[in-house]
């Protein structure tokens, strides 16, 4: 094989390697993007879940299965991180509405990312089939002959087969 021939095909293969990793990290953000998401859902559920007169007895997660009974009074509002890791005191309503609106953006950019994830994994396929056929092109006729003929003429290979009562059952 021509050395210019085989330069290209490694520069290929390593474009292909490089992106099949991009593929991964998009992969990686917008499972962590789907769990943000889920996680606010769930928080704007149990916003809008309380009455609007309060509730009795509410039952608050800290987590690790620890929960708090709370007492909620009609007006009580909600801590919400606004931003910076600042956090601001807001009407559930307010708190609600800010939840929404952050998850219309997450669903904004998770659809980017798949976007953006089609077309890099069309360019994947794109650079390894042209790496396939150049792969192809540089192989002899010849040689392609040579090694089907090499496997027609090799036995198949056999696996050693167990010997009776050497198997495990339930009864074992």
């Amino acid at each position: 094989m021509p050395e210019p021939d085989r330069t290209e095909l490694q520069r290929i293969a390593q474009l292909v390697e490089v992106n099949r990793d991009r593929l991964q990290a998009l992969e990686q953000q917008v499972r962590n993007l789907e769990g943000i998401k889920l996680e606010q859902e769930h928080a704007l559920d149990a916003l809008q879940s309380i009455s609007q007169d309060g509730a009795k007895g509410a039952m608050i997660p800290l987590g690790a299965g620890v929960q708090l009974v709370a007492d909620i009074p009609p007006d009580g509002g909600a801590v919400i991180d606004i931003g910076s890791r600042i956090q601001a005191e807001k009407t559930r309503e307010e708190a609600a509405q800010i939840l929404g609106k952050r998850n219309e953006e997450l669903t904004g950019i998770m659809d980017s990312l798949r976007n953006e994830y089609e077309e890099l994994e069309r360019h994947v396929v794109e650079l390894a089939t042209k790496f396939n056929d150049a792969v192809g092109e540089a192989r002899p006729p010849e040689e392609t002959t040579n090694q089907t003929k090499e496997s027609k003429d090799s036995p198949a290979i056999r696996r050693p087969r167990r010997k009776r009562g050497t198997e495990l059952t339930l009864d074992d």
